[in-house]
């Protein structure tokens, strides 16, 4: 029971200094953050940072491959939802720029503090993006096979599609817009890009 009751204890510091990080990252970004930053923000002492990981740049590794796994099972659900390749690429954007909307924080952090990571981390933060973008591209060029979309150029389009949503992060805290309504346009403009067929 001591066992268990210690590893939940140390899962939810854990927990604790991963919140107060992303805040603190989301704030003043990940080079002016410091770990005392961070364990304040968490109430510990900057000592107790180390304890539970083993440096300020693994806590952003951790965050950004929390979303990036986010992200990429957002996509996979997404694509299994439905056969129709309208139906598949309307819910994809319609989720990728809802969790950018939902959890701008986390979305800022992923997109805009990559550079900062180790070369391995950024490798495998890569892989999970790149794995995202191809699942994306994929439903375009199945529906340019089947006639349902006329783009020429299915990678740019994709491109275009995934950059317009990720940017929605930065500017929707101060907009007027409700969530619905941005998604619900990026999933038109989507189909626009990619020359979907009424």
């Amino acid at each position: 029971m001591a066992d268990t009751t210690e590893t939940d204890r140390s899962a939810a510091t854990r927990a604790r200094l991963m919140d107060a990080a992303r805040e603190a990252f989301a704030a003043k970004g990940f080079h002016a953050t410091t770990t005392r930053d961070i364990a304040a923000a968490a109430g510990m002492s900057p000592a107790a940072l180390y304890i539970h990981h083993k440096s300020k740049e693994e806590l952003l590794y951790l965050i950004s491959k929390a979303g990036h796994e986010l992200v990429l099972q957002l996509v996979r659900d997404a694509v299994a939802s439905s056969s129709d390749r309208v139906e598949q690429l309307r819910t994809v954007v319609r989720s990728w720029v809802d969790y950018h909307l939902r959890d701008y924080t986390m979305a800022r952090i992923v997109n805009y503090e990559l550079s900062a990571l180790t070369p391995p981390h950024q490798d495998e933060i890569t892989a999970l993006r790149r794995s995202a973008v191809q699942e994306v591209e994929a439903i375009v060029r199945a529906g340019v096979r089947s006639g349902a979309f006329t783009t020429r150029q299915p990678a740019l389009a994709t491109t275009a599609i995934l950059s317009l949503a990720v940017d929605t992060s930065r500017w929707f805290p101060e907009s007027a817009w409700k969530r619905k309504q941005v998604t619900d346009y990026y999933a038109t403009l989507a189909l626009l890009i990619v020359g979907a067929k009424a």
